[in-house]
Order: C-alpha cells, then structure tokens, then sequence
C-alpha cells in the first residue's frame, strides 16, 4: 500500500516536493492546499491530486502524511495540529524562528508519539553524504577540521528578507546541520562576523549578506562556514574536510560534467544555478526516506531535535556578531 501524502504550499519549493513524491518508491501524493487556489490546481492537476483545506486533510483519512512548505510563522502550528490528527510530518526547516517555540512543538510531538522529520535537505546530497560515509569508513582518520562554502548566485528581495529571520536562520542554517553532520560532535562555541556588501537594502532590514562562522567542538575540531548572497560565477556550494590521515572534499556540482579544451585554455560548463536544480536528488532522497521511516516504523533523520540544535547555532551567531565575541552554547 502507498503512503499517502498531502502537500501544504504550492509554492516554489512545494513544487520541488511533489515532484520528489511523484518519484519516490511507495508513496502518492493525494491532496494539495494552499493559500493561492490556482498554484495548488496546478500541483494537484500534474499528480492526479485533490485540491483541499488544511482542515480537510487533517481530517482525511486516505492521508497518511504530511509535507509542510507553508510560510516559516506557521510551521509550530501545523506540526502541532497534523500531530494530533495522526499524520507523520516532514517540515521545511525551521520549525520556528524562537527558540521557545521550538521547544514547546517538539514537546508536543514527543507526547503525542508523532513522527517528524525536518528538511536538511543537504544530509541527502549524493556528494555530500559520500563525504560523511568516506569519514564513517575510517579513510581520513579522525575528523580535525571542515570548510563549508555555501553562497547563493544573487540576494533575495527585501520582501523575503522580511520574514526570512535573517541569513543565519534562513541560509546559513543548513549549513549548521552540515557542520554537526560531519563533525560528529556537538559544537560548544560559536564566532561569527557579518556584514552587508552585496545589497545596501539588506542592511537597512536588520539583516546581513555575507558571513563568516568559526564553530568548535569541546575536543577542539573545527568547523569554518563561508556564506554570501553574492556569488557572480553560479550556486556556489563546496566541502572539505581535513582529519589525521587525509582529506576529502565535494566539489561544485554542473548540469554537465565536461571539460573542453583547445588552444585557447580549458573551459567547463557553468555551475547550477540555484538550490532547485542543485538539489534536486538530495530532494528526491529525503523524500524517499521520510516515506520509508513511515513504512518502517523507524524514527527519521534529520529529526526536530536536529533542528533546535541548527537554529540554536544560528542564535549563538546572531549574539557573536552582535557582541563581537565567541559565543558559548550554553549561553543560548
């Protein structure tokens, strides 16, 4: 039997997850809702789904499950409310932008016994998982050092920049979950800087387009995270990580993976272009495992726990630039 699955938000990323429900193994997506009716016609009419309410899919009982890619102030609730009607759930990241807030829906999800899943999407990334599975087969030795780059080809408008709770919530989060993915610590301290040099407009919102984040573990390894909204050459995402025997790396990823060469030099295609494109296996893979923890009866990864500890990292950042000093977590 199918998992069946609902999707709430049609939008850009909405349309990324039905299409990864479409092609994962065991799973049907069945109904759609959004805010815009025409965006969730639009889902619903490619994938053979319904159009309907928040309501009326957690009242349903051909849904299963869940997958929430609604506007970040009302992810808490909806976990909250698809928890209590007996749906798993799989949330985009964050579940909230307060710390508290994230605290009391995962309590309620720990009562009521639900099953959550967060979208670090990255964890799922062919290239970046070969990383983490190269470090679990002992082939760089122990873990000492990693580099994290992550830039974005250009800034969102100011509207985004509004409700998006700022780069260290909204961006450079996924880069906080990689960190603890690779580290295979818990990170103690956290040294951030930041600055506005790509969109004057950004600064004037509170917020900043370009950071930079030392995190260290008790043991001392560390982590640096490069981050900017400016990145003319394409979607810039990049890993490395140095241990005591070695090292290994993910490169930048193309749509095409040539290399021309002639008596004028050597050329290769440009980068992707956005996380949509990047991304999309990493997508289609936590999709595929999202429905098989269902199938299973297992507790998925990455978990809402997972997600405090990244949005904490964030907070810790937010207080470093502001305080331009090292930030402990036991301070946040």
């Amino acid at each position: 039997m199918a998992v069946k699955v609902a999707l709430l938000g049609a939008g850009r990323i909405g349309k990324v997850h039905a299409k990864a429900i479409g092609a994962a193994p065991g799973a049907q997506l069945v109904a759609v809702a959004d805010a815009f009716p025409e965006a969730a016609e639009a889902i619903a009419d490619a994938y053979g789904a319904r159009v309907s309410t928040i309501d009326e899919i957690a009242a349903a009982d051909d849904v299963d499950a869940v997958i929430i890619c609604t506007p970040t102030d009302t992810h808490a609730d909806l976990i909250e409310q698809f928890a209590r009607a007996g749906k798993a759930v799989f949330c985009e990241k964050p579940v909230d932008l307060s710390l508290e807030r994230v605290k009391t829906c995962l309590k309620t999800v720990e009562e009521l016994g639900a099953t959550l899943m967060l979208g670090f999407n990255r964890r799922f990334d062919p290239h970046f998982k070969a990383v983490r599975e190269a470090i679990d087969a002992g082939r760089i030795g122990d873990v000492e050092m990693v580099q994290i780059t992550s830039r974005d080809p250009g800034a969102p408008p100011p509207s985004y920049i509004q409700v998006s709770g700022g780069i260290f919530r909204d961006m450079t989060i996924h880069d906080f979950d990689m960190a603890r993915f690779l580290l295979g610590e818990e990170i103690t301290t956290v040294y951030a800087t930041a600055s506005v040099l790509v969109d004057p407009e950004i600064g004037k919102l509170g917020d900043y387009d370009s950071a930079s984040v030392v995190l260290t573990t008790a043991s001392g390894k560390q982590c640096t995270i490069s981050n900017s909204r400016r990145a003319t050459y394409g979607y810039d995402q990049r890993i490395e990580v140095h241990g005591s025997k070695g090292v290994v790396s993910a490169e930048n990823q193309r749509a095409v993976s040539i290399e021309v060469a002639t008596e004028e030099g050597y050329v290769r295609p440009p980068l992707h272009d956005f996380f949509m494109t990047r991304y999309t296996e990493a997508y289609a893979a936590e999709i595929t495992a999202f429905v098989a923890a269902i199938e299973n009866g297992t507790a998925p990864s990455p978990s809402g726990e997972d997600g405090l500890k990244a949005l904490a990292l964030a907070e810790a950042a937010l207080k470093s630039v502001a305080e331009r000093r090292a930030v402990g977590m036991d301070e946040v």
